[in-house]
């Protein structure tokens, strides 16, 4: 059976006539996004009720393909500019109920009572439409933040590994804040890459201004000098913490053997 008794563009008629109620009753549904709305429009240009009644008309057509393209279109604006979902799961469902309300006065005005079968086949459709939007936007709107996490951790890491030529052949790589061993990872990466790209032949490494180390990285720290010397580089440290250095004490790590301390 097709949506609507096979009557879509009479259902389209009844809605589009009806559209200043429909809006009406949509907002007096949804209060908190009522209150909200030129915000919303300011904030990322979108126009709530325009899309509610977009979103209508293509469960009317059951159009799923435009469904599943503008459900990720609006994930993608919603994450963009940091939009609160509860504001988003509030209209949807509001569009839903209202929907519902305006198919119940058209069966009415039309004298078109739905079977008990016709019934339950008509809402599993249009809910299911509903569902497949809200579904397609939570998914864009996670895919679009992962990414967007994902770019911005990247963009720390490099920030945090700032190697700064001297010379061609010298280079310096201060390091601040904490030394775990995430970043430690990090730190071994981008200093060999930079040392096979760039032909560094000498590399200070200043560490005065780290706060904190664990056993573990400075482990891992001793075998980046090893890394660096056989990459033909040359690690000098500098700034080496009293912490740090008991530490090596303690772990019987011998920098000395792989870098020049200075």
């Amino acid at each position: 059976m097709n949506l609507l008794y096979e009557n879509k563009e009479d259902i389209k008629h009844f809605f589009k006539n009806e559209e200043d109620r429909f809006e009406e009753r949509l907002l007096e549904q949804a209060v908190n996004v009522r209150d909200k709305l030129k915000e919303i429009d300011a904030i990322g240009n979108i126009n709530l009720v325009n899309n509610a009644k977009k979103l209508v008309n293509y469960v009317i057509e059951e159009n799923q393909e435009e469904i599943k393209a503008f459900a990720k279109q609006e994930g993608i604006i919603w994450a963009k500019n940091a939009m609160t979902l509860a504001l988003k799961l509030e209209w949807v469902q509001a569009i839903r109920r209202t929907f519902w309300e305006f198919i119940e006065e058209y069966t009415e005005k039309k004298a078109l009572p739905p079977t008990p079968d016709d019934f339950f086949i008509l809402q599993k459709k249009i809910d299911d439409m509903v569902d497949d939007f809200m579904n397609g936007f939570f998914l864009s709107y996670a895919v679009y933040k992962d990414e967007l996490l994902e770019k911005q951790r990247k963009l720390v890491d490099n920030l945090s590994v700032p190697i700064i030529p001297i010379t061609q052949t010298i280079s310096v790589l201060p390091l601040i804040g904490t030394l775990d061993d995430n970043r430690a990872r990090i730190i071994e990466e981008k200093a060999l890459m930079e040392i096979a790209k760039s032909k560094v032949h000498t590399l200070i490494i200043d560490l005065s201004g780290i706060a904190e180390t664990s056993p573990e990285s400075v482990s891992y720290f001793a075998k980046l000098m090893e890394a660096i010397k056989m990459m033909g580089c040359e690690p000098i440290l500098t700034g080496l913490r009293p912490e740090m250095v008991q530490q090596m004490l303690e772990m019987d790590i011998h920098l000395l053997k792989n870098a020049t301390v200075q």
